[in-house]
């Protein structure tokens, strides 16, 4: 897509009409110019350009100038036009944000189950998550999963963020995490990937992952699922960790009385729990 689309659609979200973005643009690129050398240079109909002029000098970013019996017209400059708009976008924020502070009752979420659906809308809401934390971030989390979510995680680093957690690949990023030790036996049993994301023991978001846009996950702020998720991460990291640390032939047997655990939880037959080796 062409980069002034981009740049007009941009504009767009930040209040202007496509035609006053497009007016503006144009005389950045060429000024002062009359009304109908801009409606020629951006497409603006003719019998649009004078109204749109009108509004871009209502919003102060364009201005004029009457030489003679011409009407000239002139941008803001870019860099006043950014800290104009971020000025703006900064009082309406702040003014939202102290009165969804005041109207939210807090609690009211607490112990609801929330389904959220979609990888790329789980994805985004994690990152937004993540970009909120104050204290610890807890991941059970895989390497495809990670990769989109490194950079929140990194900007959360360096905030002095705790990071703790399991790791479902092979390519090591984060050192605070433990990385799993039988990716394939994993696969073969569960057949899915499956991610835990705790935030501050205030957040926990866990479901399927690794079905697109039909992934589904819960997001809660419950205490006691909260609770249970982070046992569940610590108990994992504890047998993955325990176990890297034995010699091969302890490793061996222990792996292998785990299995034994597992395949009678399960009640997995012979047949079944062959494949999973």
């Amino acid at each position: 897509m062409d980069e002034e689309i981009l740049i007009v659609e941009d504009m767009k979200k930040l209040g202007l009409s496509e035609y006053e973005a497009r007016a503006y643009l144009k005389l950045l690129e060429q000024h002062p110019v009359n009304g109908y050398i801009l409606s020629k240079n951006s497409g603006i109909p003719r019998s649009r350009i004078y109204e749109i002029l009108d509004n871009l000098k209502n919003k102060q970013i364009v201005f004029e100038q009457i030489e003679g019996e011409t009407t000239l017209y002139y941008p803001l400059d870019p860099k006043l036009l950014i800290n104009k708009l971020r000025s703006n976008y900064e009082d309406i924020l702040d003014n939202l944000d102290e009165y969804t502070k005041r109207v939210y009752t807090e609690g009211q979420l607490t112990g609801k189950m929330v389904i959220i659906k979609g990888r790329n809308k789980i994805i985004d809401f994690i990152n937004l998550l993540i970009k909120n934390a104050e204290k610890r971030i807890a991941l059970s989390i895989w390497e495809e999963e990670i990769n989109d979510l490194s950079g929140a995680i990194d900007a959360a680093i360096k905030r002095g963020i705790m990071l703790r957690g399991i790791y479902f690949g092979k390519t090591k990023r984060y050192k605070d995490l433990a990385t799993h030790r039988r990716l394939e036996r994993y696969l073969d049993e569960k057949k899915e990937r499956y991610m835990t994301v705790i935030i501050d023991e205030n957040h926990v978001v866990s479901g399927i992952i690794s079905r697109g846009e039909n992934s589904q996950v819960t997001w809660t702020q419950d205490a006691g699922f909260i609770g249970l998720s982070d046992d569940f991460i610590a108990h994992d990291i504890e047998v993955n960790v325990y176990s890297d640390s034995l010699d091969k032939d302890k490793q061996k047997e222990y792996e292998a009385f785990l299995d034994n655990i597992r395949k009678d939880y399960y009640s997995f037959s012979d047949e079944e729990f062959k494949k999973f080796k």
